[in-house]
C-alpha cells in the first residue's frame, strides 16, 4: 500500500492480487478531500483500541464469508443433488407449491393434535417429582446426582444466555 496526498491508497499490484482470488470489489477513484474539511469530528477518533480490534475482526469475518461463498460456488451444486438423492424417500410428488402448504398444514395440525398428549405426559412428569420430593428420606444418591446435574445444567444455560444477551462481554451490559 502505498501514502498518497495523506490517503492510504492500493497498489495496482495489490489489486490484481485481490481480483485473482475473487474477493475484491471493483474500485472507484475517490476524490481527493479538501485539507481544510476534518474527516471525523474531534469527538470521535477511529484509532480507539476498539475501533480496530472491530476493524480487524470484520477484515477477518470478511475474509472468511468470501471463502464460503466461493466453497459454495464450487461445491454446492454437487451437495445439493448428492443431498437429494440420499433423503428422496421423503420427497412428496408432484414438489410443488400446493403440496408443500398442504404438508405445513399438516404439520401444524399435526402438532396442535399431539398437545394433549404432551401436557398429560408434563403433569405425570410433575407428579413423579412430587412423589420424589415427599419420600426425599428414600432418594438414592444417583437420582439426586442426576437433579444436581440437571440444576447446573440450567444455570449454565442461564448464565451462557447472559453473556450473550451482553453482547458476549462478562462485565456488564452496555446501555
Amino acid at each position: 500500500m502505498v501514502f498518497k496526498s495523506g490517503r492510504l491508497r492500493k497498489t495496482e499490484r495489490e489489486r490484481e492480487r485481490e481480483s485473482e482470488r475473487g474477493c475484491s470489489r471493483p474500485s472507484r477513484p475517490t476524490p481527493p478531500r479538501p485539507a481544510q474539511i476534518p474527516t471525523t469530528p474531534p469527538f470521535r477518533r477511529p484509532n480507539s483500541r476498539a475501533a480496530k480490534v472491530m476493524a480487524s475482526k470484520l477484515k477477518q469475518l470478511s475474509s472468511k464469508a468470501c471463502q464460503a461463498t466461493q466453497f459454495v460456488t464450487k461445491h454446492g451444486n454437487v451437495y445439493y443433488k448428492q443431498l437429494m438423492e440420499q433423503n428422496k424417500q421423503y420427497v412428496q410428488e408432484p414438489p410443488t407449491v400446493e403440496k408443500c402448504n398442504l404438508l405445513a398444514k399438516q404439520l401444524l395440525y399435526t402438532r396442535l393434535a399431539s398437545i394433549p398428549g404432551r401436557t398429560e405426559a408434563f403433569w405425570k412428569e410433575l407428579d413423579y417429582v412430587k412423589n420424589l420430593w415427599k419420600n426425599r428420606p428414600e432418594l438414592k444418591v444417583e437420582d439426586a446426582g442426576i437433579a444436581a446435574l440437571f440444576g447446573l445444567e440450567c444455570f449454565a444455560w442461564f448464565c451462557a444466555g447472559e453473556i450473550v444477551g451482553r453482547g458476549f462481554t462478562f462485565t456488564g451490559y452496555y446501555v
